[in-house]
């Protein structure tokens, strides 16, 4: 076995300038989103704040090894699903929780601000969904019908909790950011694809039955499953918006003419003339968009791509399986999250409240995405290659 000596060496640079890329694109987005006067604050000092704490939550992740992450999974986990938890147990008259809309998401913390735990569980569900399947894998060595089975029963059960959770914060957007993560969980898994696909096609089916039910039924939603009218208003509002633009569709609408009014080059840094509610934070890809057009959305977009490839890349070179599950976890939430946030603000999907990764303005939003790039450069910075190995080893 080898290892690199020098920490220098062991260090993914790499990953850190794709880091510093985005800081740079955060900073200039978030400033040029200040330019159409709905903000009083500048909150350019703060992100920059937000992003130090990151890289000190990055060097802290990275300081630990991957087999260390793997023996303290369920108490991550376990203490992670314990903080939502608290969100409901917790009484209102302490002002730890800070209610917003009408949903318990956020913990108020005296000095600090507001803190929302869900963006730390993503971490710390795909740790402990990393744990599992790799001591499943270790105690099944021989797959059968029966123990892939056994895998997905305890995968829905890890699920399950940080899923109600959420849920019942009426936060749709995180929820389906888990969705997304299971998912791929489920795929790299190993399980046998005889299971895989009627799963993947009963969650289709149910999804496009809601769909359905949320066009033609909506009493039997309201009335017997819960669902808030601001729910359905969202759906119709993404499918036509022109026809509620005076409520719900004005969002969708401001986001469109923002985007399209930059054509292919822009209107130039902090020329944006289009008003866009919260540009700053879930619509943050309108300013840019605005800013400086078709072509740096698009170098935007081929940044993020750059680095899901250089993750995926991580995650090949690993020989670890309970490090390659992490980084395939981490991977699929980092993507889940750019594809329904810029697929949002050009109507290629419903409009959710989740943050454009490494980009818009949000403290737990980016110390929870560092987390997660935290256990990535301690993933590669503990690899351990070998001397000798065959070509089933690679």
């Amino acid at each position: 076995m080898k290892i690199p000596n020098k920490p220098a060496d062991r260090f993914d640079w790499t990953l850190a300038f794709i880091l510093l890329l985005f800081f740079l694109v955060s900073l200039f987005a978030i400033a040029s989103a200040q330019t159409t006067g709905q903000y009083t604050i500048n909150f350019v000092p703060s992100q920059i704040q937000w992003y130090f704490i990151g890289c000190v939550i990055i060097a802290i992740t990275m300081f630990l090894e991957p087999e260390q992450y793997k023996k303290a999974a369920w108490i991550i986990y376990g203490g992670g699903v314990f903080i939502l938890a608290l969100l409901f147990i917790l009484p209102d008259g302490m002002k730890l929780v800070e209610p917003r809309n009408g949903a318990k998401s956020w913990f108020h913390i005296p000095g600090i601000g507001s803190i929302q735990p869900a963006e730390f569980m993503k971490t710390f569900f795909i740790i402990g969904m990393a744990r599992m399947i790799t001591v499943h894998h270790e105690k099944f060595v021989k797959k059968t019908l029966k123990t892939d089975f056994f895998l997905l029963g305890k995968i829905i059960a890890i699920l399950f909790l940080p899923f109600l959770f959420i849920m019942m914060q009426t936060d749709l957007g995180t929820g389906l950011v888990f969705i997304a993560i299971t998912a791929v969980f489920i795929v790299v898994s190993g399980m046998t694809w005889r299971i895989i696909l009627p799963v993947f096609a009963g969650t289709a089916t149910i999804g496009a039955l809601l769909l359905w039910m949320a066009l033609y039924a909506q009493d039997f939603l309201q009335n017997k499953m819960g669902f808030k009218l601001y729910q359905f208003e969202r759906i119709y509002s993404w499918i036509d918006p022109y026809s509620y633009s005076s409520n719900e569709g004005r969002h969708l609408i401001t986001s469109l003419n923002a985007i399209g009014s930059g054509e292919i080059f822009g209107k130039g840094y902090k020329g944006r003339e289009v008003y866009v509610a919260e540009s700053h934070t879930d619509f943050i890809f309108t300013t840019i968009s605005e800013d400086w057009g078709f072509i740096g959305a698009s170098l935007v977009i081929c940044l993020y791509f750059f680095l899901i490839y250089h993750l995926t890349k991580i995650t090949l070179e690993l020989k670890d399986p309970f490090s390659t599950y992490i980084c395939a976890g981490i991977i699929a939430m980092i993507t889940f999250h750019v594809f329904e946030n810029i697929g949002m603000t050009i109507q290629l999907l419903p409009i959710t409240g989740i943050p454009l990764p490494f980009i818009s303005y949000g403290g737990s939003s980016l110390m929870g995405n560092m987390l997660a790039i935290g256990l990535v450069f301690s993933m590669k910075y503990h690899h351990r290659t070998y001397m000798f190995s065959s070509d089933e080893d690679k």
